[in-house]
């Protein structure tokens, strides 16, 4: 019931639009350059123009589209390279932050709010199964457990440079997008990457600033792996090698 109420929301049919169309770009679907217009991509997803008309200035904030000289947003062309730095400088980071959160003792709130979104996510995968739809949700999920671990590290500079970074294509948390070869290895790869948020919780909570540091450093892996950026993409400026 839980899942079928949010499915229901305008602010998931936004997440949904999000995702797909993030996808549609991943896959060479949109190209660079291509103009989008409302109503066929709208006609094209199977939903209103509303989520795809809000969808599309978040998208440009990622950095896939940019604004139109006339109206309207354009598909971006996007380095693969910067795609990995990108990942790579978020593990970074966001490792920092968690280590300061750890050493400096993780509140009570601060528990309460991160195990709250771990029953959310166990709430996706306990059936054993995904649908497409479960990825919006788990990306909105997954924005807020990073955001809340960057806000209590306190630090702006911190902050600061993540924000950089979320303009980079698919580099912030909540950014999801996946090259699809099915639902099972979807259900693989994102009930591991939730299995993860249980142990980063875990090591906040024991103030294990070293070892919370590293699991955020690794965390960033299975998204690489949920780009499928061992291919080579048909648009992209250079091949997506994954390097590890």
């Amino acid at each position: 019931m839980f899942l079928m109420a949010r499915a229901l929301g305008v602010d998931t049919q936004q997440a949904i639009a999000l995702v797909r169309i993030r996808e549609m770009i991943l896959r060479g679907d949109l190209a660079p350059s291509q103009r989008l217009a409302e109503a066929p991509l709208a006609e094209q997803l199977g939903m209103s123009r509303t989520p795809v008309r809000q969808a599309l200035p978040v998208l440009a904030r990622e950095g896939l589209l940019q604004q139109h000289e006339t109206r309207g947003y354009v598909v971006r062309a996007f380095s693969t390279a910067d795609i990995l730095d990108a990942l790579d400088l978020r593990g970074v980071m966001e490792g920092l932050a968690a280590r300061r959160v750890a050493e400096r003792g993780v509140s009570r709130a601060m528990v309460a709010a991160l195990r709250e979104l771990l029953e959310e996510g166990d709430r996706i995968f306990h059936k054993g199964s995904v649908e497409e739809s479960d990825e919006a949700l788990y990306a909105e999920m997954n924005g807020r457990f990073h955001g809340l671990i960057v806000e209590e590290a306190r630090s702006a500079m911190i902050a600061q440079a993540l924000e950089r970074i979320a303009h980079i294509p698919f580099a912030a948390p909540d950014a999801l997008a996946f090259d699809k070869t099915s639902l099972n290895v979807m259900y693989v790869r994102l009930s591991y990457a939730h299995q993860q948020h249980h142990y980063i919780v875990s090591a906040l909570e024991r103030g294990e600033g070293a070892r919370v540091e590293s699991l955020m450093r690794e965390h960033v892996y299975p998204v690489k792996e949920n780009l499928n950026l061992r291919v080579t993409h048909p648009h992209a400026k250079a091949p997506l090698t994954l390097v590890r």
